[in-house]
């Protein structure tokens, strides 16, 4: 028997990475997918060993992806979601625990990192202001770029925060030249989740970062537009049902208020509605009761004594007798 030829390890690499993701595939969920771009393997590690016991965290060719993805796809047609997002450099993190709890677990781990040219900036990046420690020699370099600067104790500061590169714009050499001199590393680069999936459905991570309170809460204020757009257009649905059946039994109460004809559900109402009226025809009437009792005490109330005056009394046997 011929011996057989031994397999390249290149092969062997592809057919173990293989039988790992089948046993993935079957054993998990859930999926976070994962771009891992300017992220070292030494940072990977890290992360592989804070989701240990929680999650998976798996690298591998786009190629490879898809098609394990088609074969376990043909018994789990779900699966079938995850394809149009197999692309650049990926990884997937294959969970059943807390994805929220996952997801924090992989993005705390980060690293700072210096900015690069040619490459886009993922936040906003702010030079402070205060002194910088260069030499006055160095001020045209600032000039250059257009930031206000004065000598202070023999060296270079900053008068005002720099607003020195957006969001998504790209880092030229001048800013690279600037930050290093600084030694500003203004990025963090780590593991990103993107997407998520579950059920089926891939959706962005950031829904992850909505509460119940606030799924209730948009919920809520669809079923809210669509009443209003039911009851607008005169198209009854569901929605619209309650507030439908909410004003007929206002104009039914109404009615039935404004009229003798009696129905059950009006009764409280209407008992409320006599005794508000009873009330209020027994108020002018204590009211005038108490004005009535408040001039009877005035008139029944003595009045003050008004001083007597003092009347002349004889002594009589005076020097001045009566004649």
């Amino acid at each position: 028997m011929a011996d057989e030829v031994p397999k390249s390890k290149r092969r062997v690499r592809k057919e173990s990475l293989k039988n790992k993701l089948d046993r993935l595939l079957n054993e998990y969920k859930n999926i976070l997918i994962a771009k891992v771009d300017n992220v070292g393997s030494n940072q990977m590690q890290k992360v592989r060993i804070a989701l240990r016991g929680k999650a998976e965290l798996l690298m591998g060719k786009n190629t490879l992806w898809r098609k394990v993805i088609r074969e376990h796809a043909a018994n789990n047609p779900q699966l079938d979601a995850l394809l149009p997002h197999v692309w650049g450099n990926i990884g997937f993190v294959f969970t059943n625990a807390d994805l929220r709890e996952v997801r924090e677990i992989v993005l705390k781990n980060k690293v700072p990192a210096a900015a690069k040219s040619g490459s886009f900036a993922p936040i906003d990046v702010f030079i402070p202001p205060g002194p910088t420690g260069l030499d006055p020699g160095q001020t045209a370099f600032f000039q250059a770029l257009n930031i206000a600067t004065k000598i202070a104790r023999g060296s270079i500061e900053i008068i005002n925060q720099v607003h020195l590169i957006k969001k998504g714009d790209k880092v030229t050499s001048s800013h690279v030249a600037l930050l290093t001199k600084l030694d500003i590393k203004p990025f963090f680069y780590g593991v990103v989740v993107e997407k998520v999936y579950e059920g089926g459905s891939v959706y962005s991570s950031n829904v992850l970062d909505l509460a119940p309170a606030d799924l209730y809460a948009k919920f809520f204020a669809g079923v809210r537009k669509l009443a209003a757009l039911s009851i607008a257009i005169g198209y009854p649905t569901i929605a619209s049902l309650p507030h439908i059946l909410g004003g007929g039994f206002r104009k039914l109460l109404a009615i039935s208020l404004a009229t003798n004809y009696e129905i059950k559900e009006a009764k409280l109402f209407k008992e409320a509605a006599a005794a508000g009226a009873a009330a209020a025809a027994a108020a002018p009437a204590a009211a005038g009761k108490d004005d009535k009792k408040g001039s009877a005490k005035a008139e029944a109330a003595p009045k003050a004594e008004e001083p007597e005056e003092e009347e002349d009394i004889g002594l009589g046997g005076g020097l001045f007798g009566d004649d």
